[in-house]
């Protein structure tokens, strides 16, 4: 969602480069409004337009390291600048890899910057800030939240593919499969070769056992976005057993006596009764998950701690997760070592800190 600022008045030795950089970068001439952009600091450098000119020119090039720099710059110097401040929510949302602090400090962002448009009475710049918003809170995991943004944003552009994707992505991830497959459906008839839809309606239709119509559709969005979507590394049961037998015989000396007394089990995709167990529920594409009471929170008075703890692998999504048989194999472990740490007591925020999120 990268963006060039709108036409603004800045200093008179730098406009002109401003306007240039604009047009550059409104033509996808990424390189040139880079160059522009630092020609207007030269003249001026405490710009902020300019500095986020950098920022946009710098993201589009794929180096995401540079852009935050320059948005953090921006930012320091327009800390009121909704544009600024979309730009860099953008950044922080969009880009983030695996970075949940990024993702939270954009959502921060765009609580100020949705303040700052409702201000200016900017329709425009309202439904952006809601769709980042939702956008967010859909990575961190809040999809309740997302829904109800997301519905704020379609109140602003009801036609909008991207918020109804990003809405009906949430409503997958609170396992209401129902509804999101009408969300999705109804998508498709205004944007029908969007990739994320066939996507998720290829999940949809995986989970109700309709395997033809989920291989249709997830091929469609191999075709559709190739570097988005790859074909899965298949392995046959024995062989992905024998992988899992070696990621125990992998797992840390210190550990290996927790599992003596759990099970660790491997089931093609998670069931409808572990994803909402938990509320809010879990996400139907989670890797593995920990049945039972950690080790450390067990008691003699309850019964249900009395019950072997299990361990379960989901194959499929594993398998869906992984471009090559040597990351399957390596992220398996990672899996195992995950729902090991939940079995021994450690909560997301620990295994986040220990890398193993």
């Amino acid at each position: 969602m990268a963006r060039s600022s709108r036409t603004r008045t800045s200093g008179d030795s730098a406009q002109p480069l401003l306007d240039e950089a604009a047009t550059a970068f409104d033509e996808g001439r990424y390189a040139d409004a880079l160059s522009l952009a630092d020609r207007a600091l030269a003249s001026d450098p405490k710009n902020a337009i300019a500095h986020h000119f950098r920022g946009a020119a710098l993201l589009e090039l794929g180096d995401v390291e540079a852009a935050q720099q320059a948005y953090e710059r921006a930012a320091a110097l327009a800390p009121d600048d909704p544009e600024i401040l979309l730009g860099f929510a953008d950044l922080l949302i969009c880009h983030p890899g695996d970075d949940r602090a990024c993702v939270e400090r954009g959502l921060t962002l765009c609580a100020k910057g949705h303040k700052l448009a409702r201000r200016k009475d900017d329709p425009e710049l309202k439904f952006e800030f809601l769709l980042l918003e939702g956008t967010a809170l859909n990575q961190l995991g809040e999809c309740a939240r997302a829904v109800r943004i997301l519905d704020q944003a379609l109140e602003v552009v009801p036609d909008s593919v991207d918020a109804r994707l990003e809405r009906a992505i949430a409503l997958f991830e609170l396992c209401r499969f129902d509804e999101a497959e009408r969300a999705l459906q109804s998508l498709l008839l205004h944007a029908p070769d969007e990739p994320w839809a066939h996507h998720y309606l290829g999940l949809i239709c995986e989970r109700r056992g309709d395997t033809r119509s989920a291989a249709r559709y997830l091929k469609r969005a191999q075709e559709l976005a190739p570097d988005e979507f790859f074909a899965p590394v298949r392995l046959d049961d024995e062989e992905f057993d024998r992988a899992v037998e070696d990621a125990i015989a992998r797992l840390p000396r210190d550990v290996k006596p927790y599992i003596e007394n759990a099970t660790i089990a491997v089931e093609p995709i998670p069931s409808d009764e572990d994803l909402t167990s938990s509320d809010p529920p879990l996400s139907p594409s989670i890797l593995g998950v920990f049945r039972g009471t950690p080790v450390g929170e067990r008691s003699v008075s309850n019964p249900y701690d009395h019950f072997p703890a299990s361990i379960v692998l989901y194959q499929r999504n594993l398998e869906r997760f992984a471009r090559t048989r040597e990351e399957l194999i390596e992220q398996i472990g990672i899996t195992l070592m995950h729902e090991v740490g939940h079995l021994i007591g450690l909560d997301e925020h620990d295994l986040w800190e220990r890398g193993l999120e």
